[in-house]
């Protein structure tokens, strides 16, 4: 009886005990939590601190044009050694050209259907003999088509997910270990505002964007808790609406405000990010805070804001 008195009192007081364990984390938790608050909003306010990135090597995909393009010529000028891949050789090497016109960074050409997991192997075995380890890497790369999805075949559809999707897992698979060698990285991928909002006659690319998102998540998350903690960085970005041709029929209610973006100022802008260690951005960056404050309201409130923006593509088929 006695033993049975002094096991149910020892029982009673480690729960005690684990409950007050719990709620004084939960306390330290919620101060960390109140302190990050502070410090980002100082950050807001302070001038960015941005990192120079002379000594990196910055491996691109994507590069014949566009956006593309426009990250290649803007890492070339801030010193940067430059690899810039495409599946177009031609295209691709005008991008070489303007960008050695700098006479900073260096910068080198390689061939590359990216989408295809042995091509990207061979790759990363060719760029550590000829320039060296990476220890950037911008999964850039992207295609849209922009029709309804019983129009959309099945080829379509398989493309949009290997070049959107699976080209970043082969890359992030094969440049990973150039990254570990020097004990230093950053892996940033391009969403798209379609991977934070669904749109119409986009529903394979938004599928794929949303992947990106949700891919990059998961690999910050597998980083952070392992062995390169700190060393190897992410950041994903979601671009608005770019001028780069990708989008053959925009539709845009509002353009002095929500105008198709300038590839060059989304170059600038995702370059900024990297040197800011920035996890998540939209560009322009008041979308992603706009998007969240909206999925906390009712579901039909983000439809009102949605039909009232009225901004998205039209149909290539039409």
């Amino acid at each position: 009886m006695i033993e049975r008195e002094i096991i149910h009192t020892t029982t009673a007081s480690k729960r005690i005990f684990d409950v007050l364990q719990d709620f004084v984390q939960f306390l330290l938790l919620f101060l960390r939590i109140f302190l990050e608050m502070f410090v980002m909003l100082i950050q807001k306010v302070l001038p960015k601190s941005l990192k120079d990135i002379s000594g990196e090597v910055v491996l691109i995909t994507g590069t014949g044009h566009g956006i593309g393009r426009e990250l290649a010529l803007h890492y070339a000028s801030l010193g940067s050694t430059v690899v810039c891949v495409d599946i177009n050789e031609k295209n691709n090497l005008q991008t070489v050209q303007k960008a050695k016109r700098l006479n900073l960074g260096d910068v080198h050409s390689f061939i590359c259907d990216v989408s295809k997991r042995e091509e990207v192997q061979a790759l990363a075995d060719r760029v550590k003999t000829e320039v060296g380890p990476i220890s950037v890497l911008v999964n850039n790369v992207g295609i849209m088509p922009t029709h309804p999805i019983l129009q959309q075949s099945a080829e379509e559809i398989q493309r949009v997910f290997d070049v959107n999707v699976f080209s970043q897992f082969w890359t992030i698979q094969a440049f990973l270990s150039h990254m570990e060698e020097k004990n230093r990285g950053h892996i940033i991928a391009l969403s798209s505002i379609a991977g934070v909002v669904g749109l119409s006659n986009l529903v394979p690319y938004c599928a794929t964007k949303f992947a990106v998102r949700g891919l990059m998540e998961a690999l910050h998350e597998e980083l952070r808790e392992g062995p390169y903690k700190n060393m190897i960085k992410t950041t994903t970005i979601f671009p608005y609406m770019t001028n780069t041709g990708l989008c053959k029929h925009p539709k845009v209610k509002f353009p002095s405000i929500l105008g198709l973006l300038d590839p060059k100022e989304v170059a600038m802008r995702i370059v900024e990010a990297h040197r800011s260690d920035t996890l998540e951005a939209t560009i322009p960056s008041c979308l992603l805070h706009i998007n969240n404050w909206t999925r906390l309201l009712p579901d039909h409130c983000g439809l009102m804001l949605k039909d009232y923006i009225d901004s998205g593509v039209e149909s290539d088929l039409i």
